[in-house]
């Protein structure tokens, strides 16, 4: 990440100064009978190239029109798009999402409670898109589920236990990578429909 640095000013004063005194600098070196080190360019090993190749995708229907509901599930999707889950390594739903808050945000819509009871909570309709995944994953044996919780009551977006219910510090899904390539999981929704694409970066 770039990251703009306020000290133009001083840097040209600074670059002013050292060159008023090149000539002494200059004369000391001729003076030495060293010769300059040449400066050379450490040899480079290319990047490795690499191929993407879809491994699995899966898509839920949207059925509440509700604005906050909407609003959210647009958040989430924009922020676990294009996460890379390294080989080896294990992901975690609500550590790459985050805690959902007003300052990202987020508004109140229909979630369940841990007796099944409905009720209005910052981020309801977050567990549509972690079902999704959790559904895409199923395909991929090698995407091994490693914490996955039911929802304490019916939600009609995906069949009876396949579904996949997070909430910030209780309930979470995560997968271990174990397929032996990067993947990339791609999240988009259109309104409609929740859509989760998984992606093996491959080395050719």
């Amino acid at each position: 990440m770039l990251k703009l640095i306020n000290g133009a000013a001083e840097y040209e004063a600074n670059k002013t100064s050292t060159n008023s005194t090149s000539e002494n600098t200059q004369n000391t070196t001729n003076n030495n009978n060293e010769t300059p080190q040449e400066n050379k360019d450490a040899t480079s090993t290319p990047a490795p190239q690499t191929k993407e190749e879809q491994i699995a995708t899966f898509s839920t229907k949207i059925y509440s029109n509700d604005a906050a509901r909407q609003n959210n599930i647009s958040i989430t999707c924009n922020t676990l798009n294009d996460t890379i889950v390294k080989n080896g390594e294990t992901f975690s739903f609500c550590g790459t999402v985050g805690q959902s808050s007003t300052s990202k945000g987020y508004q109140k819509a229909d979630i369940f409670d841990k007796n099944g009871n409905k009720k209005k909570g910052l981020g309801g309709g977050n567990c549509q898109i972690s079902s999704t995944l959790y559904n895409a994953l199923l395909s991929v044996p090698t995407l091994v589920i490693t914490e996955r919780h039911a929802h304490s009551n019916y939600v009609p977006y995906i069949a009876k236990g396949k579904d996949a219910a997070v909430a910030y510090g209780s309930y979470d899904l995560k997968f271990k990578n174990d397929s032996g390539n990067d993947v990339k999981i791609l999240s988009s929704t259109d309104g409609s429909s929740v859509t989760i694409t998984l992606i093996a970066i491959k080395t050719i």
